[in-house]
């Protein structure tokens, strides 16, 4: 460990209870491919809270956006110039929280593969900002992008006259895949509460709609022209996903979801492929959890190919913010460190949030 970086750190770990607490904890070490990052600031995600209450691994770290600076790299990052990488950069990255007693956004310390960040171009975002592009980007990137997922066209490419359906363009994921999708040149038709529909219209959304409107997916079916075979939905709900597959167009089409698929949802539209993606298999760990013990997702091996992809596409997102093409999240920032984060995950729980996401400055 370098001199510059002390040998403890202060981190949120998960408790017995379904609580988290501030304890002093030794800094983790990397391996050869990875970076040790300080964490400038960290943003919530519902999964936090989800595996603080329902997986509850006694000793793990939690949290899985931040955004910090480069303090050490492995000696293989070191040797490889291509990668472009120095300490003192400012990066930003996601990991999986609530699983690791060694890897959490929640600390003053965190460790990354080296491809699996990107370098936030100078003058550009903020810190906080930058924390809000972990769960949410990715997952938005992986939906639409990822040839086994919706296998949309990437930026800077551009479709022509097709268009995707997304549910819950006002939620953290929804509001990357409308700037995602928009930016590749799809036409975004979405729906949200009707307090966000102007927020949606910035991202690039060509119509928003309301969901609790007993017509609206009439009113998607006349925007779309009735020729939608793209949808993500962000929440996944029975009803969100009913709603969505009752938008589509007639003949073949694709629905990636971020939660598992409900039963009704199963049973309609045979000719619509129906996915549920998770990103943390972008990670290219294993995600197993033994027989008698809480599993969210299901057990998934590891994939080097959504790896890869991830990889690929962070190599694009500096460029992306740097254009403008790809703005953050709007930022809530909670005052008090990692005090504040108990806070904030109570108010994720109550369902409070909206529009923007939760964020803590940590150093």
């Amino acid at each position: 460990m370098s001199s510059s970086v002390p040998k403890t750190m202060k981190a949120l770990v998960t408790q017995a209870n379904k609580t988290v607490k501030i304890e002093e904890i030794p800094v983790p070490e990397i391996d050869d491919w990875e970076i040790l990052v300080k964490v400038v600031a960290a943003a919530s995600n519902p999964t936090d809270w989800q595996y603080i209450d329902g997986v509850t691994k006694v000793g793990t770290l939690s949290g899985c956006d931040w955004s910090g600076h480069i303090v050490k790299l492995g000696s293989k990052v070191t040797q490889l110039h291509a990668t472009g990488l120095k300490v003192g950069d400012h990066v930003a990255g996601f990991t999986q929280g609530g699983t690791y007693k060694d890897r959490g956004a929640y600390a003053e310390y965190v460790k990354a593969t080296y491809d699996l960040c990107w370098k936030v171009p100078e003058g550009t975002i903020s810190h906080e900002q930058a924390a809000t592009m972990g769960c949410a980007y990715w997952t938005a990137v992986q939906c639409l992008f990822h040839p086994t997922r919706l296998g949309l066209v990437e930026p800077p490419s551009s479709a022509k006259d097709e268009y995707v359906f997304v549910y819950g363009g006002s939620s953290s994921v929804g509001m990357y895949a409308l700037q995602l999708a928009h930016a590749a040149g799809y036409k975004v038709v979405t729906v949200a509460s009707t307090k966000n529909h102007a927020l949606c219209k910035s991202l690039g959304a060509d119509d928003v709609f309301d969901y609790k409107d007993p017509e609206v997916v009439s009113k998607i079916k006349a925007a779309t022209k009735s020729s939608l075979h793209y949808a993500l939905d962000t929440i996944s709900k029975e009803a969100s996903q009913i709603l969505t597959l009752n938008s589509f167009g007639p003949g073949q089409g694709k629905l990636v979801t971020i939660l598992p698929l409900q039963e009704k949802a199963k049973q309609l539209r045979d000719d619509v492929q129906k996915q549920f993606t998770l990103i943390y298999t972008a990670l290219g760990r294993e995600l197993y959890t033994p027989p008698g013990e809480v599993n969210l997702y299901g057990n998934w091996p590891a994939s080097p190919e959504d790896h890869a992809h991830m990889a690929q596409f962070l190599s694009k997102t500096p460029e992306l913010v740097a254009s403008g093409k790809v703005q953050p999240n709007p930022v809530k920032l909670l005052e008090g460190g990692l005090n504040a984060v108990s806070e904030g995950l109570q108010y994720l729980r109550d369902g409070k949030n909206s529009g923007e996401k939760l964020v803590y400055r940590v150093a």
